[in-house]
């Protein structure tokens, strides 16, 4: 059993959430109860999790993607009032850690990712607003396109889209996780001589972006690419404070 204010306080720190101006309040959302002996933990917020969390005995839930955005309606809606109630009924806490969570260097989504793809991660990638939440990242040995893309596919079990204009042998690899398709980044992977550039969601300019650019972009799904960081900030919770912790997995194909 830990308490609360304690985890909450222990995943500020180990993020560095204040460094990471967000879309929204990170950290504690909804308030539940005092003390905690299991942690769930989904991507994002929904109905469905809080349900599910409640049915596996949790106190506390970890997601990415939490209730409160700064460019959402201030009122209370049908599908708030639920999730709100459900997290009520069962006396559960919300926690959401966004940006600090696709940052992160060891345990964030981007860094994952790239592990989880065989790349060593060699610097923080994605400037501007984004603040450098990708990571930068290269094999020693180089793949095809077909090779990564494939490798891609095995660790995320999903078919990526891809636009394969780029050079032939991969070797540096540019990752923002999730909506990461946006105008400016892939420009930027190319232009810092990057041969792919790994995201979640494309942009409808991404493939004549991409093809003038002269560099891959590969997208393989927001929910997909992740799932990793909430899955090892769990983890590393429930280690620290010795709890009981389990992933509610709600695929979707976006």
């Amino acid at each position: 059993m830990a308490q609360r204010d304690e985890i909450i306080a222990f995943a500020g720190e180990l993020l560095d959430v204040d460094s990471y101006p967000d879309y929204g309040p990170m950290g504690m959302q909804v308030i539940g109860a005092d003390e905690v002996t299991k942690i769930a933990c989904g991507v994002s917020a929904s109905l469905e999790l809080f349900e599910q969390a409640a049915e596996a005995g949790a106190q506390l839930v970890l997601v990415h993607h939490g209730l409160l955005w700064n460019d959402e309606p201030r009122t209370v809606d049908a599908r708030m009032k639920g999730r709100l109630k459900a997290l009520f009924d069962s006396d559960i806490t919300l926690a959401a850690y966004h940006l600090a969570l696709d940052a992160h260097l060891e345990i964030g989504n981007n860094a994952r990712l790239a592990r989880e793809l065989g790349l060593a991660v060699d610097s923080p990638f994605g400037g501007g607003p984004f603040g450098g939440i990708g990571v930068g990242a290269s094999y020693d040995e180089p793949l095809t396109i077909d090779e990564f893309t494939a490798r891609v596919k095995e660790t995320l079990s999903r078919e990526p889209l891809v636009f394969r204009y780029g050079p032939d042998n991969v070797r540096r690899v540019a990752i923002v996780s999730g909506g990461g398709g946006v105008a400016s980044l892939l420009p930027q992977a190319a232009n810092e001589g990057y041969d792919v550039f790994l995201t979640g969601e494309p942009a409808e300019p991404t493939m004549m972006a991409a093809k003038e650019l002269r560099t891959h972009f590969v997208a393989a799904g927001h929910y997909a690419t992740e799932r990793l960081g909430v899955l090892a900030l769990a983890e590393r919770i429930a280690q620290r404070f010795d709890l009981e912790w389990q992933f509610i997995e709600l695929l979707n194909p976006v």
